[in-house]
């Protein structure tokens, strides 16, 4: 049986109104998808390079995220 999901505490919706899953509800998946999720708490560990990489990058900088040289 599937579980229903609590806005809040398993999504979100960002400002551009698209859904968003939380740490909480990867966490509870159990696995990566391997879609590049903005809250992965498994290192995008199923993302093909170099996606996976450069996802990686971007988390060690948030506030330089998206700024073009």
């Amino acid at each position: 049986m599937k579980q229903e999901l609590t806005e809040g505490v398993d999504y979100y919706f960002n400002e551009k109104g698209m859904l968003v899953f939380t740490e909480s509800y990867h966490r509870n998946r159990g696995y990566c998808c391997g879609m590049g999720c903005k809250h992965c708490p498994y290192n995008y560990e199923a993302v093909p390079e170099p996606k996976r990489s450069d996802l990686l990058e971007q988390r060690k900088t948030p506030s330089d995220a998206g700024k073009k040289a």
